[in-house]
């Protein structure tokens, strides 16, 4: 990096990490519970008690700074309402995308920068869905099931099956959707490797007290990704591929096309979406049912169940627990003010678990009725474009796995990931 290019990652740093993470960190020595919940690493682990604490104290709870919920109808609300806008830092946020990063640095852009699907709004953000949504019809995403269940096979087929330990994180769940996203991108083998360590760093973005440390080395990550993706565009608009990203290069709406900024925030968000929260899906999953045997020998029983199985991990322990909207104007929330720019977080994994949508919450049941109500996808415009395409994984990755493997137990502590709006393992030791 050249010093120019230092100061501007450290003020990047500084607004939309290092002053929110003091602020964080300062309420959550008072106490305060939504602080707690965003950043306290002791609850990492297990927040649910908390949701439940936030969730009985109001459908809104409010402090000095912001606002959040953990029940499923506010939740809801505010997903949908398009008067709440999705931006991770607000003004602040709002200045460093259009000054520091979209105007001198360009190179540093990642998925949760504009104009990622993420953070943008109507009318670009329904322009830019629809283009990306011709490469993500159900039945594109339906003609991938027989390549998932191809690779998924292939996997298991190098697991070994004598007893020995290994990470199922490592050896399988991180491995399958990091090789289906790969090929939908069009990256070739050899990269998969450096796209997963990528993938990992990249990721850590996402929480709103990234230390200056992580956000340094994902930094580096997003600059290294977005460098490789310029020139790999460039091929694919020169000698384009059966791939979708391809068919993303070259998709004409009415005369208009994506720009190669608008595809590469929309590559890097596709890496992350189609990675980091299907390889939670499938590694909570896996847990899950190594944790509650009943349930799993329901599976075994009826194999028809895994799709609603699927739907009752992603409710039960969501991948992604945490977002965050703006509200664009001054409204009401379970019958609180809300003024214009007020920050509401919406506890997404405590929404899952809200007694009033869901009978017995804290209760794995793959047979619930109304697990699909979850909003592990969130909601409205910004409803997450490739849920088929990781409920599709979770199906075949989880009932492959223990079809095939009728004898895998837990061999060893799980270890969970260190981020907190994304729920997930770096450890799941295992035998088969």
């Amino acid at each position: 990096m050249t010093a120019a290019t230092t100061v501007r990652s450290a003020t990047v740093w500084a607004i939309r990490y290092g002053l929110p993470g003091f602020a964080i960190r300062a309420a959550s020595r008072r106490g305060d519970l939504i602080a707690r919940l965003t950043g306290d690493p002791v609850l990492r682990d297990d927040p649910f008690d908390a949701y439940d604490q936030l969730r009985a104290q109001g459908g809104l709870v409010t402090n000095n700074f912001i606002s959040a919920t953990a029940t499923h109808q506010v939740a809801s609300k505010v997903l949908r309402d398009n008067n709440f806008i999705a931006s991770p830092g607000g003004a602040a946020s709002e200045f460093l995308d259009r000054v520091l990063l979209a105007a001198l640095d360009p190179s540093a852009i990642g998925p949760v920068d504009p104009p990622s699907l993420l953070t943008i709004h109507p009318p670009q953000h329904t322009r830019l869905r629809k283009l990306v949504a011709h490469a993500f019809t159900p039945r594109a995403i339906g003609a991938l099931e027989g390549r998932i269940q191809a690779v998924a096979d292939g996997l298991v087929d190098r697991l070994p099956t004598d007893g020995t330990p290994f990470d199922l994180v490592e050896d399988y769940a991180a491995q399958l959707p990091v090789t289906v996203i790969a090929e939908i991108l069009g990256v070739p083998a050899a990269m998969h490797a450096e796209f997963l360590n990528w993938g990992n760093d990249a990721a850590a973005t996402l929480d709103p007290a990234l230390g200056y440390r992580r956000y340094r080395r994902a930094d580096r990550a997003l600059r290294e990704l977005n460098a490789w993706f310029d020139q790999h565009l460039a091929r694919l608009r020169r000698d384009p591929g059966d791939d979708l990203l391809s068919q993303l290069v070259h998709t004409v709406e009415d005369g208009d096309q994506l720009t190669d900024l608008e595809l590469r925030t929309t590559a890097s968000l596709l890496l992350g979406a189609g990675f980091e929260t299907t390889v939670n899906l499938i590694g909570n999953g896996a847990q899950l049912l190594l944790a509650h045997p009943e349930q799993l020998d329901k599976l075994r029983a009826d194999p028809t169940g895994w799709p609603g199985a699927v739907e009752e991990v992603l409710r039960y322990d969501s991948p992604v627990q945490i977002t965050a909207r703006i509200a664009g104007k001054a409204t009401e929330l379970a019958d609180r003010p809300v003024p214009k720019g007020r920050g509401v977080v919406v506890m997404i994994g405590g929404a899952n678990r809200d007694p009033d949508v869901f009978t017995d919450p804290h209760t794995f049941d793959v047979t619930r009725s109304n697990a699909r109500e979850h909003l592990a996808f969130a909601a409205g415009i910004h409803y997450c474009l490739g849920a088929q395409l990781a409920r599709l994984e979770g199906q075949v990755a989880l009932r492959t796995l223990f079809e095939r493997l009728p004898k895998l137990r837990a061999a060893g502590t799980p270890v969970r990931r260190e981020t907190r709006v994304l729920r997930g393992f770096a450890e799941l030791p295992v035998r088969g």
